[in-house]
């Protein structure tokens, strides 16, 4: 008997091809039919041509590695200070009674707007690129992972306690895995703002990097190799994403075994050291 989630799966795939084959097919007549001058919407093969000659001399080639690197670098550092400080937010009243008004007042601020700050700061290099990258990462990041921790059952919090749990149980039994899922969630979020956030610090001022080409071609009218560039964005940014969903698959295992929630695992695991010690008190003929 086949298999429904793989004929499902072949279906949707399918469906996705068609898909696209039928928007290449209205971009590549829309200029002819509605007369639209190239200089504002190139045709898909005049968008093909220039991706061929861009990868092929190496140019795009070199360049997108330099903006990877400075999306990846962001990712990781505001990826890593925003877990962290979210995680002592939400540990420590006292610590989030004192910096959470200030964690607010800067979260509303347009992080892209302090871009030419930083390439006045930090040069045209790939620092001012990493440091905004890690900015517009960091925020989303570390709400997400404030209100995972915050998530979670403080009825099971209290019965680990009665249990003789400490509170890097709680964190470890509990907290941590009912937060995984908006940690991921938050990953997913500050990686996509980390790709803008570099191409638009590119934009303003860089040695190197895609949107720094880009910028180059649209001096030059050079519409065809804008779209390129565009077309090399969508699969990077498309390929980070797809690459963080298998790592969340083997993160949260509980959702491919059909588990809804993580953390009951934790009162049981409590319970039964407890239930384990009334077991060995009891006299030998109630065994």
């Amino acid at each position: 008997m086949p298999d429904l989630s793989s004929l499902d799966t072949t279906r949707n795939r399918i469906l996705s091809i068609l898909l696209l084959c039928l928007v290449l097919v209205i971009w590549q007549a829309s200029p002819v039919l509605f007369k639209i001058p190239a200089f504002i919407l190139p045709s898909a093969s005049a968008v093909a041509v220039g991706l061929w000659r861009g990868l092929s001399s190496g140019l795009y080639l070199y360049h997108g590695a330099v903006t990877l690197f400075e999306v990846l670098a962001g990712f990781a550092l505001g990826g890593f200070l925003g877990l962290a400080l979210g995680v002592a937010v939400a540990l420590n009243q006292r610590f989030a009674y004192f910096i959470y008004p200030y964690i607010i007042m800067f979260q509303s601020m347009p992080k892209v707007a302090l871009a030419p700050l930083f390439v006045l700061w930090f040069g045209l290099g790939v620092t001012s690129k990493i440091v905004t990258a890690a900015l517009v990462a960091f925020f989303p990041m570390m709400i997400n992972t404030i209100s995972g921790l915050n998530s979670a059952d403080k009825d099971r919090i209290d019965l680990i306690r009665s249990l003789g749990g400490s509170e890097l149980q709680v964190f470890t039994m509990l907290r941590l895995p009912s937060a995984l899922p908006f940690i991921m969630a938050g990953l997913e979020i500050a990686l996509a703002l980390s790709l803008i956030g570099t191409v638009v610090t590119e934009f303003l001022g860089a040695e190197s990097g895609l949107g720094m080409l880009m910028q180059s071609m649209n001096f030059m009218m050079d519409v065809a190799g804008s779209f390129s560039i565009l077309i090399i964005l969508a699969i990077v940014g498309l390929g980070l994403n797809q690459i963080l969903i298998i790592i969340r698959h083997r993160v949260l295992f509980w959702e491919r075994l059909g588990r809804v929630d993580p953390a009951a695992d934790a009162d049981t695991a409590a319970a039964r050291p407890k239930a384990q010690q009334t077991g060995s008190a009891l006299p030998a003929s109630q065994k």
